[in-house]
This record gives C-alpha cells, structure tokens and sequence, in this order.
C-alpha cells in the first residue's frame, strides 16, 4: 500500500515515512498486516453470541445454513446490527447523561469549576421541553432542565416518550414513529431490551430485531440532542471564529499538549488552566507557554467554541506523537487508538488517560472528577510541563501544514447569520433560495474515518462535486475535521468550489455578517454528537413549509464510516426520514433481507433509506438525483 493509497492528508503523508524510519507501527501498517481480511465478518454472518459457536454462514451455498442454534443468516446479520447499534448509542447517551450529571450538580452549587455561560441557550431550552421560566432563578430553571433530561435514563411508563425527542422532531415525525412501535421512552432501557432480545434462544424474526434497533438508534439521537444543548448551556453556544487545522498547528518553542476523545467536561477545565499556568511553562524553557490543541471531537468541541486549533480528525491521531513535538496528550473516551500508548512511549510524551471506566495499557492515569476539575487539570498540565523539558528536539518533526478554518456554525450561529437578511423571519431566505434554486439541497457529512478508504479523499472529493451542484453543506465529528484540514472551510473554497446559486447566497450571507465575502464552503457544526444541530435546522424547514422531514431536500454521508457510532447514526438519520448514504460496505450483505430492510423497506416506513456507494464521485451524483426526486415531490 503506498502513501498515497493511505492518506490524503499531506501532513500525515509527510509523517509515514518519519515513523517507517522510527521503526513506529502505525494504523495503515496494522491494516496491511491484518490482510486478508475476514469474509465471513465482512458480511456479517459471523456469530459468537455463544460458547456453542462461533458459527459462521456460508454465502456461497456450499456450506452451513444455519449456525448450531438453528439462527439463519438473516437473523445473525440483524443481531449483528442492533448491537453495533446498542454500543453507540450507549457511547453518546452516556456522555449525554455525564452533561446532564455536570448540569444538575451546578445547579445545586456543588461545582465550583464551572457555570452556567449560556444563559439564553438556557432559557429557549426550557421553553422546549415545557419547563416555566418566568420570575425564576437561573439555577432553579437549569434543575429542571437537568431533572427532565435525567429522567430520559429512567422512565418506566412506556407510553410516554423521551423527552427530548418530543421537544426536538416534527409532530408528523413523531406520529410516524409511535405507529411503528419504535419511539424510545428511557435510554436505558431501549439499550438493555437490545441486549436482551439479541441473547442467544431470543428474538430470531430479522424485521423484528431491525425495529428494535431503530428504537435504539431513536435512544441514541435522543442522549445526543440533550448531549449537545446541555453542553452549549454550560460552555457557551458556537458562533463562528477563525482558527486553524493540521499538523502545523503544534509549536517547537511551546509546551503542546493535545486533547483527545469526546468529553468537552475535562477540556474545557483544561483550557481554562492552561491559560493560568502558561507562566509556569515560559519558565520551564517553552518561549511560547502552552499550546492546546485538539484530536477528534474533543478537539472539534474546544474548536468551535473557543477556536482552539485541530491538529488531526480520528485516522492521524497517531502522527500527532509522531511529530516528537506532544508533550501531553490527554485523552477521555472514545475513538482513542490504543496504539497511542505505544507511540507515546517512543517519545518523551505522557499519554494521559482521565476516566475511570476507559484505561489504556502503558499510560498514566489522572483519575478526573468534575468537583476537583480545577485540581486535576494542573496537574495534567504540570505533567505536560514536565514532559517538555524531556524532549529531544533533534526528534521533533513538525509538517509546516495547516490551513485556516471559519468554525462553529451552531444552528442559533446560523440562524442568526440569516436574521441578518431578514430579521422578522430568518429562515426565509434559505427557504426562498432553495425554492428559487440557488440552494439545490442541503447535505449533512459526518462519521470517522477508515482504513479502507484513503484518508479523507471521500470527503473532499464528494463535498467538490455537490458544492459545484448548488448543495449547501453542513459536517460534523471527524468529517468536519477532513474539511478544515483540507482548506473547505475558508471564503477560498466558496470562491473556488461552489456553484453560482450557492456562491451568491453564501456571499450575501457573509457580507451581510461583515465578512466581506462569503461564508466557508463547508459549515462545521461540531463534534458528531452535534449531529442533532442539523436535525434541529432541518425540522426547523420542515415546520415552515408544513411538511415532514422526509419531503425535505436533505442528504445525509457517511463517506468514510467506520464505528458502531456510525451505525447508530445513520439508523436514526433513516428513521427521521433522511436518505443516508455510506461510503463503507456494511457489514450486513450476508443477509438478502436485512439489506432490504435497510435499503429499501425503510423507504416505505420512514422515508429515509440507506444508499451504500464506495465511489465518492458516483455518490455524490447519486445524492444530487436524490435531491432532485425531494424536490419534484415539493413541486419545485
């Protein structure tokens, strides 16, 4: 496999052979390694639920049909799913539920570290979920607001539906969803009834276990909604800022500590200490102080809220220590490579794990708890400190790459770019442009990367030929990373990429903001628990055209898709009506039936559907006829 087969990132591409030198194995080097691959995984007809097993399917007629518990392939590839689905849901709902801990907890005093900085994101916040605002304190109303979103983990009457979920969808939305029996009413619960009806002598039906696995997608986009709202309440709602993206951002004469994972918890804290302590890192020898940079949606989190600058999305993580220039990387859950720890330990940087539940082999752990977050950030940051004056500076090797990137486009940020159009009603110079045809449709990017995929290409090559098309573009998660990386987030790219409609609404938006000249090419939302931003400008259409999700002209990718998380993702991105395509084969062929299931039965049920295309150049045009089919049936 050859470089550029590998990445097209050319920070990372600079790096390979740095690490090839260093004798350092890296992600691309363990999938070589790792060839050929599993068939039999590749299609999902692969069971070990069991200790009678693993059983495995043979898709070629020649050998068993059935696995020894008599579960047919169908049935293997549905259980499959829905559990990939479990996992990710279970990922965001328990980030969304530690938020929503942090909430109650400052709520009552108890959490010195942090505050409530969002006080209007508060109050709309309560006006959504029914919660009274008038002549009350702050502090009462941001109980509530925590009250009802921790009951989303623990309601037990089955009739009624989580709350977030009815306060973010369309009625039509939700009128679907409760006739097809698939509406979440505790978290927890939805995620533990995937477990259970997926237990070896349980649920063997493939339809069946496909709509619990919907409901547990619904679970997932439910802890991601509060996830997103509760976090803007706490540390301030995106708007945008100039900053920058790629390997270039890392400093020789500072102390370069990057924070990695998804919790915005410990990185803000972290950020907040660092500016406490840069004197302390002078005085150690770095002339530049501290340098925060940010890995993958830890890094997207502190990007779009404080313009922080991203060093690298999930498949580069591991260049960010090959540079020798990390002195700290400081990692909570999920998309953590355990790899790092090995890497790190080539060099002289602490790979510092922070949360109980997610420990790394190898690295040392800084056991972080909200009440004394103030404490544990120092002492990461004097273990970054510490680390500096180790470094070997004939090691260092920093790629002179990164490109500026215009970031946190929230969907208040949005709506208040268009207010300034129209102030009575923002939203209507997007409608009228989508109308009149300058805005053809709307597509959300998110999702990982992978190594069956050169590294980003997917991305950039896709967001190229839907932009010339008039598409307007939003991204999210490690896909949003892939663009500013890349440069798709600048008035450049706009110049440079979009089509004439497109380019005219963006430069009358950008102008109007006192941009002079337009909005970026691509819109990054945040981190992929955000994805939720996107669903809230999108109902936020469907509610002022009077139609339902699934009218809309809006696309959903995954170009690169490689994590349960994905799964979950896209499931709920069908189940609310959005044509999702994936740039991954699932692992689901093995199965005649859940394919349809996928592709095409939930069509007739949601709406939305899954379209699986590996050519980012045909996906896109794939998407564009998508597109067009939305528009014809909204006569426009």
């Amino acid at each position: 496999m050859t470089t550029e087969m590998k990445t097209t990132d050319p920070a990372a591409a600079a790096l390979l052979p740095v690490a090839k030198r260093e004798g350092i194995e890296t992600v691309w080097d363990r999938h070589k390694a790792m060839q050929p691959q599993c068939g039999f995984g590749q299609l999902g007809v692969c069971c070990r639920i069991c200790w009678k097993g693993p059983c495995r399917i043979d898709p070629f007629d020649d050998g068993p049909k059935r696995g020894i518990c008599g579960a047919d392939a169908h049935t293997i590839v549905a259980r499959n799913v829905i559990r990939m689905i479990a996992a990710g849901a279970a990922g965001h709902s328990e980030h969304g539920r530690h938020i929503a801990l942090a909430l109650l907890e400052v709520a009552e005093g108890k959490l010195p570290a942090y505050q409530i900085r969002d006080e209007a994101k508060l109050i709309a916040v309560a006006g959504k979920l029914g919660i009274a605002t008038e002549a009350r304190e702050i502090l009462e109303i941001a109980h509530d607001i925590a009250t009802v979103s921790l009951n989303d983990f623990r309601n037990q009457d089955t009739a009624t539906p989580c709350a977030w979920t009815k306060a973010t969808l369309t009625e039509k939305r939700m009128e679907k969803l409760a006739a097809l029996g698939v509406l979440p009413h505790n978290i927890d619960a939805v995620i533990t009834q995937i477990m259970g009806r997926t237990l070896v002598g349980c649920d063997a039906e493939p339809a069946n276990l496909i709509l619990g696995g919907i409901k547990g997608a619904l679970a997932d986009y439910d802890g991601m909604s509060l996830a997103t709202d509760l976090s803007d309440i706490l540390f301030g709602t995106p708007a945008p800022v100039v900053t920058a993206a790629n390997l270039g951002v890392l400093k020789e004469e500072a102390v370069n500590i990057a924070v990695h994972g998804h919790n915005p918890l410990l990185s803000e804290v972290v950020c907040d200490v660092a500016l406490q302590m840069n004197e302390a890192a002078k005085q150690a020898g770095a002339k530049e102080g501290i340098n925060i940079v940010g890995v993958c949606c830890t890094g997207n989190e502190v990007m779009v809220r404080h313009g922080i600058p991203l060093a690298a999305n999930y498949l580069s993580q591991e260049m960010v220590l090959v540079t020798g220039a990390v002195d700290a990387m400081v990692v909570d859950v999920q998309c953590i490579m355990p790899a790092v720890s090995e890497i790190a330990g080539c060099y002289h940087t602490e790979l510092i794990t922070t949360m109980d539940e997610n420990k790394i082999s190898g690295a040392r752990h800084v056991s972080f708890r909200e009440a004394t977050a103030t404490e544990d950030a120092r002492q990461i940051i004097t273990l970054a400190i510490d680390a500096f004056r180790r470094r070997d500076a004939k090691r260092v090797t920093i790629p002179d790459v990164q490109q500026t990137a215009i970031v946190g486009f929230s969907t208040e940020a949005i709506v208040a770019a268009l207010s300034l159009l129209d102030a009575e009603q923002p939203l209507k110079p997007l409608l009228d442009n989508v109308v009149n045809g300058n805005i053809r449709g709307i597509a959300l990017f998110a999702g990982c990367n992978s190594t069956r995929t050169p590294q980003d290409n997917s991305f950039v090559t896709m967001a190229k030929a839907l932009a010339k098309n008039n598409v307007l573009l939003l991204a999210t998660g490690c896909g949003a990373g892939a663009f500013a990386k890349h440069g798709m987030m600048t008035q450049e790219a706009t110049l440079a990429y979009a089509g004439d409609g497109l380019k005219a609404v963006l430069t009358a938006v950008g102008e109007a903001a006192g941009l002079n000249g337009p909005l970026p090419l691509v819109l990054h939302m945040g981190s992929c628990v955000d994805n939720s931003r996107a669903v809230s400008v999108a109902v936020a259409v469907a509610n002022a055209l009077g139609v339902d999700l699934d009218a809309l002209p809006l696309v959903a990718s995954a170009p690169e898709a490689m994590s349960e998380k994905a799964v979950a993702i896209g499931s709920w991105s069908v189940a609310l009506g959005i044509p999702t395509h994936l740039g991954t084969m699932p692992q689901v062929l093995g199965s005649s039936t859940v394919t349809e299931l996928l592709t095409e039965t939930a069509k007739d049920l949601f709406g939305g559907y899954f379209l699986v295309e590996t050519d980012p150049e045909e996906a896109a045009q794939k998407l564009l006829a998508v597109i067009d089919e939305k528009r014809r049936g909204l006569g426009i």
